[in-house]
This record gives structure tokens, sequence and C-alpha cells, in this order.
């Protein structure tokens, strides 16, 4: 076993759990951060329907990844939560409101408002701390002999806001894109009208991000600007997406849009781990120091093996059965 690297391989499964997470939930966030904006109720009514079936299935990831978090790094918990205990809180208080919402919005009459505000409210909150988590990550921690020193409020700077800004609106370029996919009339055209603007603020924030990072930390300088190499085809590669997803949307692909959305996330994401690597705890602990027993890792390890498979199929299997375009007045808010 010495010759197998239990920690880059757990590495790789909590990295394809966050990323699977992001992109499938993200997409149904995105919904919710957009009701209020769409044209009509009917519209509305539409864009629950398109995510109904698959928005709880889409949360097992993040269960995965946080599980697997915990297990096999647990220094990465020791130090997140205590430093982001109010941003863990609003993440998760704000999936709740949007859980609730889905349920009660499709039974409500005379108060459906309410259930939808809180469609917005709890998607917004959930993934403004999504991105604040994901700044306090890239802007670092303060800690001594492996404990978080800081105060509860450190991870909240203007950084982190904008980071949390930039998620909700990357989002919103999902949800928008996913509503072209899978609406037609009056909700399709709004969707079509709306996402050139989101694209282009998705790409706002990408840059703001892109070189306030490497203003704000030595080490992300030296990565990027002393040794100018492959590191580069990363923000290339994520303009020429753009471009490409804007020429599709004007096109009025269908599916393009929402795809080419997809890949700038995987982009960014990729970006963010080159420029934090090795680190699990900036800016003094890499994935080794964090990482659990070799015996604990290889014991769960096994587990996921049989695990991973069951999620990507019944994943696979719910997306397959639910393909195909929203009807108004049919689907899941129909009954």
């Amino acid at each position: 076993m010495d010759l197998i690297d239990l920690t880059l391989i757990w590495v790789v499964i909590i990295g394809i759990g966050i990323f699977m997470y992001v992109l499938m939930d993200g997409f149904d966030l995105g919904v919710g951060i957009l009701f209020p904006f769409a044209p009509s109720d009917a519209s509305r009514d539409e864009l629950m329907s398109s995510v109904a079936p698959v928005w709880d299935g889409n949360e097992t990831w993040l269960i995965l990844g946080g599980a697997g978090l915990l297990a096999a790094f647990p220094m990465i918990y020791a130090v997140f939560l205590p430093a982001l205990y109010l941003g863990v809180f609003l993440l998760l208080a704000g999936l709740i409101f949007r859980g609730v919402a889905f349920e009660f919005r499709f039974k409500a009459q005379a108060r459906k408002y309410w259930w939808d505000r809180s469609f917005f409210g709890g998607s917004t909150v959930a993934a403004f701390a999504q991105g604040a988590v994901v700044g306090a990550y890239i802007q670092g921690f303060e800690t001594e002999g492996f404990r978080y020193v800081g105060g509860p409020l450190d991870w909240l700077t203007p950084f982190t806001v904008m980071t949390g800004l930039g998620v909700v609106t990357g989002y919103a370029l999902l949800g928008v894109t996913w509503a072209i996919l899978k609406t037609e009339g009056e909700t399709q055209r709004w969707a079509y009208r709306l996402a050139p603007w989101l694209l282009a603020a998705v790409m706002g924030f990408f840059v703001i991000v892109s070189l306030w990072t490497p203003l704000a930390h030595e080490r992300v300088m030296t990565r990027w600007f002393d040794h100018l190499s492959w590191l580069w085809l990363f923000p290339t590669l994520t303009m020429a997406v753009a471009a490409w997803v804007f020429w599709r949307m004007r096109q009025r692909a269908e599916a393009a849009p929402f795809i080419g959305s997809m890949l700038l996330f995987g982009l960014f994401y990729l970006g963010l781990l080159v420029t934090q690597w090795p680190y699990a705890v900036p800016p003094n602990y890499t994935f080794w120091d964090a990482s659990s027993d070799p015996g604990s890792q290889l014991f769960l390890l096994i587990g996921m093996l049989f695990l991973i498979p069951i999620i990507l199929g019944y994943t696979a299997w719910t997306y397959w059965v639910f393909r195909g375009k929203v009807k108004s007045g049919e689907g899941y808010a129909g009954h």
C-alpha cells in the first residue's frame, strides 16, 4: 500500500464530489435566485417544476463531499468549522428555506407569494454563503498548532463578499441556461434575454477575482507571474468558452449555453485548484498535513467504491426519466 497515495485519491474523490454538487445544485439554486424576475406566475411554476424532480438528489453530492472531508481530512473540519460557523449556518439555513419552499409552494393558495420569497431568499443566501466560503479559503486562515485562532467574523471581508456575489451571479447563469434548456414560449424568451447579461456579469467577477487574488497574496502572485507557463491556459480557455457561449446564445441554441456554463464553472474550479494546490488550509497546511490515518482512509475508500457508482446510476436515471421540456400546468407543480 506504500505505493498508493491514499491522500491524493481522496483529494480526487472529494474534489469531484464538491464539483458535482456545485454544478448540479448550482442550477437549481440559480432558478431560485431568478424567481422574482420571472415574467409571470406561470413561468415561476415552470421554473420550479423543471428542478423539482432532481433538486433533492442533487444535494447527495454535498453529503458525500462533506462526509468524505470529515473522514479523510479531519483537520480541515477542525479549522474550517470554527472559522466559518456563521457562513456554514447561513448555508444550511438557506438550503432549509429553499427545501421547505419547494414542498409548500405547490400546495399553497392564498399565501403562495410567501413561499416564492422563501425560495428566492433561501437560494440566494445559500449561494452567497458558498461563495463567501470559497473566498475565505482563498484568503487563508489564521492557525496555530493545527487550530484556528482567528475571530468569528474574520471570514467576512470585502473579498469574500465579492466572491459571494460572484457565486450568486454564476448560479443565476446556470439557472437561466437551464431554463433555456427546459422551458419554451414566454419563459424561454425571457431566459434568452437575461442570459447574456448574466454571462457578462459572471465574466466581470472572474476578471476581478483573477486580478485581486494575486495582488493580495504573494504566493499566488509568484505562482502565476514568476512562472509563465501552462497555467495561463486556464484564463485563455475561460475567455474562449465565454465567447462561444455568448455566440450560441445569439443563435438561440438550447443545450449549448447550459453546457458552456458548466464548462465555465469547470475552468473556474480548476483554476482555483491550481492556484491553491497543495494547500488544504492555506497558507500553511497541505492536504497531506490535514489527512487522517492511512488505515482509516483505506477502510472508507472501500465503501466509497460501492457508493459512488450507485449515486451516479440513480442520478443518471433520474435525469433520463425527467428529460425533455416542462409544459405549463404539467409536472410536479400541477399535482
